[in-house]
């Protein structure tokens, strides 16, 4: 990374704006129609894979600083190593409530709990963060409620503090998908306090994996990556090789929104070492149920689209995509956004002009955030290829949509 590519995200993340906010306010900065710079724009000028030449005033003008600010030898101080502790929030919303009179629950409450904690995470299968993200509220108020407001012994007051944790993953998870970045923040925060309190480090790095993924898909790429090699260090050798597997997934993705590809490669060989080390003997929880070695094909593929490496990509979305659930649109639709870039990547405009036009009709059949994004960044990267009548004429329906 370059002195003025480091410069230009300490300001960027100093002021708490994402790198589509600082886009748009270079835009207006330079008075010009339309938005020819995006948010990938930004994350090459921070990576140092682009200089903004040009565009440094406008830079300079939207951050508030001067030009000599952003040319400056970047100086920083290399803190320690963070803990989970570090991110949880001032207010813990969890404390019992010390004049509570409420019913004396037991067992087959957090029973009834984890049954509709796991139907969320189902039906988080099959439809998208603005269909689910008001049931998953109510659930997770109930379920905070019914926490603070009852009587229980300690080992059930455990239980459901694990029960809340889980329910926050997958309720900011559909925050997120549903484009309510703030409100899934304040989730997973409040997940990872649930899950500290119970004592379920394996749990709590889990919630706070999903949080980083967050920030590193919304510019945050550094606080991303901090708290995605958190997660990963206070869990501990002693986590579950699935769990363990997964932290490391996720910090691959941190290190390739961070524009680190050589540590992402790294990451990925450890969760695949990881994931080896899992046996019939090993005791995972029942949310680890879904990664598995075609989960980490999955990731491979999308580190490698992110990195400009194609022809790894393209064949391992194509062996993912050939053993995928077709019911499960959103996730289709995204792995086939990854395929339809790393196509394009390759030279094969009109392979992925064909794969993109499924991607927007899927889009319209799924309510989610997450595949709306990856619209925009297909077709921005079909814009090379507008010159080839497959891509103009996706081009031009589209905006004609």
């Amino acid at each position: 990374m370059g002195t003025v590519g480091a410069n230009i995200r300490q300001y960027r993340e100093a002021r708490g704006w994402s790198q589509a906010r600082l886009a748009h306010q270079v835009c207006q900065a330079a008075g010009v129609v339309g938005e020819p710079v995006g948010r990938q724009e930004v994350s090459r000028w921070e990576t140092g894979k682009r200089t903004p030449r040009e565009w440094l005033p406008f830079i300079a003008e939207a951050l508030g600083v001067s030009l000599g600010a952003l040319r400056a030898p970047l100086v920083t101080a290399q803190p320690a190593l963070p803990t989970l502790s570090d991110f949880l929030p001032a207010d813990d919303p969890l404390a019992p409530l010390s004049t509570a009179t409420g019913r004396r629950i037991g067992v087959s409450q957090v029973v009834d709990l984890q049954q509709r904690v796991h139907g969320l995470r189902l039906a988080d299968d099959v439809l998208a963060g603005r269909d689910l993200i008001r049931p998953a509220l109510r659930e997770l108020r109930a379920a905070v409620k019914l926490y603070r407001e009852s009587s229980h012994t300690v080992e059930v007051g455990r239980q459901l503090l694990c029960q809340i944790g889980e329910l926050s993953q997958i309720a900011g998870w559909i925050a997120s998908d549903a484009g309510q970045h703030d409100e899934a923040e304040r989730i997973y925060r409040l997940g990872i306090s649930a899950a500290r309190q119970a004592e379920d480090q394996t749990l709590a790095g889990n919630i706070a994996g999903s949080l980083a993924y967050q920030l590193s898909n919304t510019g945050r790429t550094a606080e991303g990556l901090t708290l995605a090699q958190a997660a990963l260090h206070d869990a501990g050798e002693d986590a579950p090789p699935k769990a363990r597997a997964l932290y490391w997934d996720r910090v691959a993705w941190s290190h390739t929104q961070a524009g680190e590809p050589q540590p992402a490669m790294r990451a990925l060989g450890e969760a695949w070492q990881a994931l080896s080390e899992d046996s019939d003997d090993s005791e995972s929880p029942a949310w680890l149920y879904w990664v598995d070695a075609g989960e980490l094909r999955v990731m491979d593929s999308r580190v490698f689209t992110e990195i400009r490496r194609p022809l790894r990509a393209v064949p391992l979305l194509r062996s993912v995509l050939s053993e995928y659930d077709a019911t499960h649109t959103r996730e289709l639709a995204l792995y086939l956004s990854w395929l339809a870039v790393a196509m394009a990547d390759g030279g094969e405009p009109e392979e992925s002009a064909a794969v993109a036009e499924r991607v927007i009709q899927l889009s319209t059949d799924t309510a989610s955030e997450r595949v709306a994004e990856r619209v925009r960044v297909i077709l921005q990267r079909l814009q090379g290829y507008a010159d080839v009548p497959e891509v103009a004429a996706l081009l031009d329906e589209y905006q004609a949509a």
